[in-house]
């Protein structure tokens, strides 16, 4: 068993990335029982706050960060669920840009940090999942050059389509300067209005741009009860509950379908 390690991103902030990271992960772990880790690259540590909030787990005593220091992140990976692994991030990961500038003289060995590190824990999971925030940094770079795939979050808003065009052209240039072996797995549509106009011409002109086998057919659209969730942790109490938890569920099914696609074509190559 070896993890395929997937990078949830954009380069626009407040598209779903987040919630789309931890939620593929809990459906995996949970419905699939397949092992995976969420790995936190980002600072404000939100996915941490979900999944720890959803476990009933009160305090988070260990994080990425300090695992990179001892060059070691099985010593912070903290179990959730029988399937569900994590490693926290916390405000103090903001320095590790610093880190890296101190401990590694060049750029290579600066972002293939986390992929070295995560390399002896891939034998242990499924789907490795990367949440990471909204910026060209060191955090992209790293899970860009850690990760298989990418799924790009689509915010039905222009800004967001401008996000996930750099993206793609970034991870370009990541391919060109450090031969980044990544592929985009697919770009995934976050509804801000279901039937809204702008969310739908959003959606159609990303098929044209990216092409429609890249655009997935199953769509987050907007949910009361996501939001809930954010102070509650994840539910399944109701049909509200159920009705959130079926849209990530088609989610991950068709993420399973494009990868069984990708595995095809590798092995006729």
């Amino acid at each position: 068993m070896t993890a395929k390690t997937i990078v949830v991103g954009n380069f626009k902030g407040g598209v779903g990335k987040t919630k789309v990271s931890v939620m593929a992960s809990w459906e995996y772990a949970t419905l699939l029982n397949k092992k995976v880790l969420l790995v936190d690259m980002d600072p404000q540590g939100n996915a941490s706050t979900l999944v720890a909030r959803s476990a009933g787990i009160d305090a988070i005593d260990k994080t990425i960060f300090e695992g990179f220091r001892s060059e070691d992140l099985q010593s912070v990976v903290m179990n959730v669920t029988e399937n569900l692994d994590l490693i926290p991030a916390a405000v103090s990961f903001k320095n590790f840009s610093k880190f890296l500038y101190s401990k590694f003289s060049n750029d290579l060995d600066q972002i293939t940090y986390l992929k070295k590190l995560l390399e002896p824990l891939k034998a242990n999971y499924d789907y490795i999942f990367i949440d990471v925030p909204p910026t060209i940094s060191d955090y992209s770079d790293n899970a860009m050059m850690a990760s298989d795939y990418v799924l790009i979050i689509l915010q039905a808003q222009e800004l967001s389509l401008e996000g996930a065009e750099k993206y793609i052209s970034y991870l370009q240039f990541m391919a060109d300067e450090y031969d980044a072996d990544i592929q985009v797995l697919g770009v995934l549509p976050v509804l801000l209005r279901a039937g809204g106009r702008v969310d739908q011409s959003t959606v159609i002109r990303a098929t044209e741009l990216f092409g429609e086998d890249n655009v997935f057919k199953s769509v987050i659209k907007h949910l009361e009860r996501l939001k809930a969730w954010d102070m509650t942790g994840i539910r399944n109490d109701d049909h509200h509950d159920r009705k959130a938890h079926q849209a990530f569920i088609d989610v991950v099914n068709e993420i399973e379908e494009k990868l069984e696609r990708f595995e095809l074509v590798g092995k006729y190559e």
